[in-house]
Order: structure tokens, then C-alpha cells, then sequence
């Protein structure tokens, strides 16, 4: 099976730039995501970890007819 994918991947010109790309991705997407979880208020922290606590009107506690 990966013998088919590789000889088509082969045959793509500028195929080797994918891994590159998909790298890139990943590496700025947690990067941004780190960042913003370092720069976040003590309060912040606090308000949404005490978010599955809080008694309110959230889909799973609704109860409707289909």
C-alpha cells in the first residue's frame, strides 16, 4: 500500500515542500498557543477552569424532544 503512495508522491514536482509546510504550521500554531496561555491573568485562568462548575443553561443539561 505505502509502495502506491510513495511512487505518486514522486511523481508531484515540489512535493518535498509539503513536510515543510505542514512543520511550519504546527510549530507557529503552538507557538501562538503557548504565548497566549504564558500572557494570560491570574482571573482569566481562574474564571475558565471554574467553567464546568457553573450551573447555566449549557446543551448537555437541556432536555428536548426530536
Amino acid at each position: 500500500m505505502l509502495r502506491f503512495i510513495k511512487h505518486n508522491l514522486t511523481t508531484i514536482d515540489g512535493v518535498e515542500i509539503y513536510p515543510l509546510f505542514s512543520l511550519l504550521i504546527f510549530v507557529v500554531f503552538f507557538a501562538v498557543v503557548i504565548t497566549r496561555v504564558i500572557r494570560m491573568s491570574k482571573t482569566e485562568v481562574t474564571e475558565l477552569g471554574n467553567i464546568p462548575f457553573l450551573d447555566g443553561d449549557s446543551d448537555t443539561n437541556r432536555t428536548e424532544n426530536i
